[in-house]
């Protein structure tokens, strides 16, 4: 039995981290930490509230004394716990310092102090910063382009650093672009389809050429399960799940599910540092872990788009309260 303490359990990819273990290990225990602020939603969890070996504790990763408590309870830590979203790092870093940089370094010291057999440390691509060509390895250089790319590159070279310097056992695992379902509005996919039922623009930024990898959300919590199983201590995992598009093929795609052409595009100015591509070699996991990405694009976004059509409530509830802004 495994017990494992999922920092960031309430948004995106935690929940859905935490609704995929639940379901497919029945006698590990969970306990979710989030500080639930705008992109952390408890409804996101409901499924897990009845299940008697998950937990959920209000609180934030910076605070020493709970962390503490509740890593004595633990074996493992999944740290997802992240401010993510590059626009609001480019107005307001400060914030990014403070949760990505400060509080990956509490979990650190805390886990250590507490004797956690495996820290897992879930970062971006978008470390790597943009390339033209070719695809980056683990072993590639760290070019970060935003507040929140840097922030993330900093939280994974201080993870490291704790496995050199004091043997804890820290994995970073380091993801493409993910989508499904209980994605906050703010992100790219679920920003367009909020658009469209609001019957608003869909805004694109620059070109709309940018070009992202897409990944199925439960197809990465496939590929932190086999991290968390058997990964090896001090290494790098890239999980992508090669399926490169531009944005502007996204839009259009997610257009056509509801009949609608071009003319709902509205392009704006690009925004500061707009990295051009992310590509990422997920290699290493594929051959080590035996892990490889089962949803294809296709299905993963008509499944994605027919969710958000019917939980127009939970759109509601998420908090995107200003959706104009949300991008």
């Amino acid at each position: 039995m495994r017990k494992l303490l999922v920092t960031g359990g309430a948004g995106f990819i935690g929940s859905s981290f935490i609704k995929y273990i639940l379901n497919n290990h029945s006698d590990w225990m969970i306990i979710s930490l989030d500080a639930l602020e705008y992109a952390g939603v408890l409804d996101n969890l409901k499924d897990a509230e009845t299940n008697p070996n998950y937990r959920f504790v209000h609180g934030n990763i910076c605070n020493k004394f709970l962390v503490s408590d509740l890593m004595k309870e633990c074996d493992s830590v999944i740290n997802f716990a992240a401010q993510t979203h590059v626009d609001k790092s480019i107005v307001s870093p400060d914030a990014f310092i403070e949760t990505n940089i400060k509080g990956t370094f509490n979990l650190l010291e805390t886990a250590l102090k507490n004797g956690i057999k495996k820290f897992i440390q879930i970062s971006t691509d978008e470390v790597y910063g943009s390339i033209d060509e070719g695809y980056f390895t683990e072993t590639s250089p760290l070019k970060p382009n935003s507040p929140y790319s840097a922030s993330k590159a900093s939280a994974d070279l201080i993870a490291l650093s704790y496995f050199k310097t004091y043997g804890l056992n820290v994995i970073v695992t380091r993801c493409s672009n993910n989508y499904g379902p209980n994605q906050f509005p703010e992100k790219l996919i679920p920003f367009f389809i909020t658009r469209i039922l609001n019957d608003k623009t869909v805004q694109l930024y620059g070109d709309g050429l940018n070009v992202r990898d897409w990944l199925y959300v439960y197809d990465h919590c496939s590929a932190i399960e086999k991290v968390l199983l058997n990964g090896r201590a001090g290494e790098v995992y890239n999980i992508g799940g090669h399926c490169e598009k531009t944005n502007l093929e996204v839009v259009k795609i997610i257009l056509d599910y509801f009949k609608m052409d071009a003319s709902k595009i509205e392009f704006v100015p690009d925004r500061l540092g707009h990295d051009r591509r992310y590509a990422i070699d997920n290699t290493k996991i594929v051959t080590e872990l035996g892990w490889m990405p089962v949803m294809n694009f296709e299905d993963g976004i008509k499944s994605t788009i027919e969710w958000y059509v019917n939980h127009k409530d939970w759109i509601i509830t998420a908090g995107c309260r200003a959706l104009q802004s949300c991008n």
